[in-house]
């Protein structure tokens, strides 16, 4: 009977042990991506905050508290040797009648082909400024091309009448590089959701996150908390899915 028993016991033990690897490995992962996304809101935290901070030379306040959402890409990579690229991770935040949400994550890519050589890390900043801003942004994959819908943003504290074309579009965009910020004209660079990321995470896609409204939990909440301290404005109502 002891021979006949050992085959299955020896079985059993050898699925036991595989599935706590399993358990192991899925734990291991979910703390890596917590881990990741913790440090991505708090580096574009950091660049935004230091951005806000250079006094005359920030984003006007009155356009952050026009905004539907913010979007931070630090330290994005730029590198060319004939063929160029960017290449970065930043985090979204959109407001809510609760304040600003639960930042959502995603990836910043492009590229271009040329006579070029070198390489260079900027931070980007996007302020999304109605519904159709919004709505494209929410999409699977926005291509920052030629769209009427997105200008270089101004700099300062005072809106010039001259500003009011740009006004009018539906994002703004801003660089810094090399210590020197400005209104950007972004082109070729496209802007996905990075679901593995918020999957992990929320359990949730960036789309769900953003449309949702809730509250960022305590690990990922220093992007929409920098954003508050300059725009604590509430949306008048419930976001639209």
């Amino acid at each position: 009977m002891r021979r006949l028993l050992a085959p299955a016991v020896a079985a059993l033990a050898f699925c036991l042990c595989a599935a706590g690897d399993a358990s192991g490995q899925v734990k291991g992962h979910r703390a890596t991506r917590t881990k990741d996304a913790s440090r991505h809101s708090k580096q574009a935290a950091d660049a935004f905050n230091s951005i806000m901070r250079v006094r005359d030379k920030a984003i006007p306040k009155e356009l952050l508290e026009d905004a539907e959402a913010v979007a931070v890409f630090p330290g994005v990579l730029k590198a060319a040797f004939i063929v160029g690229g960017r290449k970065g991770q930043g985090v979204i935040s959109r407001r809510t009648p609760q304040g600003w949400s639960a930042p959502a994550f995603y990836n910043m890519g492009g590229g271009s082909v040329g006579l070029q050589a070198g390489g260079a890390r900027t931070d980007y900043v996007l302020l999304i400024m109605n519904e159709d801003g919004l709505k494209n942004l929410l999409e699977d994959k926005f291509e920052i091309g030629g769209e009427a819908g997105v200008a270089a943003g101004p700099v300062g504290r005072t809106l010039a009448a001259s500003t009011t074309p740009t006004l009018d579009a539906g994002i703004l965009s801003y660089s810094r590089s090399k210590g020197v910020f400005a209104g950007a004209s972004i082109k070729g660079v496209a802007i996905t959701p990075d679901n593995d990321l918020n999957r992990a995470y929320y359990g949730l896609t960036a789309r769900e996150v953003l449309t949702s409204g809730q509250r960022p939990p305590t690990l990922v909440r220093s992007l929409p908390l920098a954003i508050s301290r300059f725009s604590a404005r509430r949306a008048a109502r419930t976001p639209k899915k």
